[in-house]
């Protein structure tokens, strides 16, 4: 896709990158193709919660992307992970051993005008967590709501 890292933190709590627009990401409408940018919106959250919790397991659990302006221009993906959200996993990850945490992040326009909304679901799961299917999960019945 031709992705540039314009800033990443060590830690991964703030990152930036430039997602060109270009003769493979043009749709028909001159714009970028929205799959582009599902494709390196999806991994950004959970690679950062892999960098700052490293002994549970991690992946993406839900990925919702708004398209409120036509991308025209290259898209910059901005990330940041709050400190308050941090604090808040932390304590869920101490109290529950899970949690799945909500990110909002954007691509924004050469211009700086936010283009792409997204949301971001990433679950934090203990090492040994396992989840039931089939017919265990059938047993189990559908998981509580907290």
């Amino acid at each position: 896709m031709g992705v540039k890292v314009l800033e990443l933190d060590d830690d991964f709590r703030r990152a930036r990158f430039l997602l060109p627009l270009n003769w493979k990401s043009r749709n028909m409408g001159n714009h970028m193709f929205g799959g582009n940018q599902a494709s390196l919106a999806d991994p950004v959250a959970a690679m950062a919660c892999v960098h700052l919790f490293p002994e549970y397991r991690i992946w993406t659990r839900r990925l919702t992307v708004d398209f409120k302006r036509p991308g025209a221009t290259d898209l910059e993906l901005r990330f940041e992970f709050p400190p308050s959200l941090e604090a808040k996993v932390r304590d869920e990850l101490a109290t529950q051993g899970r949690s799945n945490p909500e990110f909002e992040y954007g691509y924004y326009l050469a211009d700086g005008t936010q283009c792409t909304w997204i949301r971001c679901t990433v679950a934090i799961r203990e090492a040994g967590f396992r989840r039931k299917t089939g017919i265990a999960a059938r047993i189990a019945g559908p998981p509580e709501k907290k």
